[in-house]
């Protein structure tokens, strides 16, 4: 099986603006999602992600605040899946309750070195 990371994107200012009962409801799909796809054999990892942290930038090792200073759009979390395509993964990331509350989801294979050799 191929493994795939799902990066959950969504709106800083949005997600702060949710009552504690919405994030409550939220992780709650979450988490039921979560069950879910480990029963199915699917699920691999992931977590949330708190919206600061830092950026490490270019030969100079120039080092910001960051990584959502200038932008308005955080990755608020990910998941560490697996599947046997693209294809299959993106119909299991349909169901991610992120999509519920107006969030995006970015696929993205992770390469397997030792099959490239």
């Amino acid at each position: 099986m191929k493994k795939f990371i799902l990066l959950l994107h969504d709106e800083l200012e949005k997600e702060r603006g949710y009552s504690p009962e919405e994030m409550q409801q939220l992780v709650q799909e979450h988490m039921n999602w979560v069950e879910k796809l480990t029963n199915e054999g699917t699920f691999l990892g992931g977590d949330g992600l708190v919206p600061d942290g830092m950026i490490i930038q270019g030969k100079d090792v120039l080092v910001k605040d960051g990584p959502y200073a200038e932008s308005k759009e955080i990755i608020g979390g990910y998941y560490l899946l697996q599947a046997n395509s693209l294809e299959e993964v993106t119909e299991i990331a349909k169901e991610c309750p992120c999509h519920h509350w107006g969030g995006v989801t970015e696929i993205r294979p992770i390469m397997d070195y030792e099959s490239e050799q």
